[in-house]
């Protein structure tokens, strides 16, 4: 049985939606490391990390003695 091309056009489609989404979850694991050794609990890293809250300003927050909690407020 022959595939057609709405069939490939299809599966293609979901590869791509498939290899974007598995992108983001390498992206939100990073960033959540990176929160995470920035002395963020991670119950916040985890927020922060899955949100397009600016990663370094959230660092660079912390490290300038804002309290993780504070931060995390401020930013989402």
């Amino acid at each position: 049985m022959k595939t057609n091309q709405a069939d490939q056009t299809a599966s293609a489609m979901t590869e791509i939606a498939e290899q974007h989404q598995n992108e983001r979850e390498r992206v939100a694991g990073w960033r959540l490391h990176v929160l995470i050794e920035a002395g963020y609990p991670v119950h916040l890293a985890e927020r922060v990390a899955h949100s397009d809250v600016d990663l370094h300003r959230a660092v660079e927050l912390v490290k300038q003695g804002c309290d993780a909690t504070v931060a995390a407020e401020i930013l989402l």
